[in-house]
C-alpha cells in the first residue's frame, strides 16, 4: 500500500471529515511545506558546511569541533592549526553579499561569547583566536571574511 506522506493518508482513500484529531488539509499543507522548507535549509546549512571545512582543510587547519554549543549560541566550524583556534560562522545564499547580509554584530556577539568559553575549557593564555565568516554562493564557491569583528 502506497502512502502519501503530506497528506498523511494512504494513497487514494476517500477524502471527506477529517477524523478526529486530524487538522485541515490546508493546515497540513502548510506544515508540510514548512517542514519541507525547513528540512531543506538544514541540508543546505550541512552542504555549504562542508565546503568550508574543506576549505579549511585544504589550508591546513584541523577540525576540532562542528556545531558545538556554547553559552552564547552556536559555532558552525571550530578549527585549529598551531596556537590558534579559529571560530567559523557558514552562511550560504545564492550570491556571497546576500549571504553577508544575514550576519548581524549582534550574532557576532553571541558567537565570541561561545568563543570565549570554549577557549576557557580548551585553551591556555597563549592560544591565538579569531572569528571568521565563510560565505558560500549556490555554487558553492567560498569567500571568507577573517578576523571579523564586531563593526558589521
Amino acid at each position: 500500500m502506497e502512502f502519501d506522506f503530506f497528506a498523511a493518508q494512504p494513497v487514494g482513500a476517500s477524502v471527506g471529515v477529517p477524523a478526529r484529531g486530524v487538522a485541515p488539509a490546508d493546515v497540513r499543507d502548510r506544515t508540510a511545506a514548512r517542514r519541507h522548507r525547513g528540512r531543506c535549509a538544514y541540508l543546505s546549512g550541512l552542504a555549504a558546511e562542508g565546503c568550508v571545512e574543506r576549505h579549511y582543510r585544504y589550508l591546513g587547519y584541523r577540525v576540532e569541533r562542528r556545531r558545538w554549543r556554547g553559552p552564547g549560541g552556536e559555532i558552525d566550524l571550530i578549527l585549529s592549526r598551531g596556537n590558534e583556534f579559529v571560530f567559523v560562522e557558514v552562511k550560504s545564499g545564492r550570491r556571497h553579499a546576500w549571504a553577508a547580509e544575514r550576519v548581524s554584530a549582534r550574532q557576532i556577539g553571541r558567537i565570541c561569547r561561545s568563543a570565549e568559553d570554549y577557549l576557557g575549557r580548551h585553551g591556555d593564555f597563549e592560544t591565538r583566536m579569531r572569528l571568521d565568516v565563510a560565505l558560500v554562493d549556490r555554487g558553492g564557491v567560498v569567500s571568507v571574511l577573517e578576523n571579523v569583528t564586531m563593526d558589521i
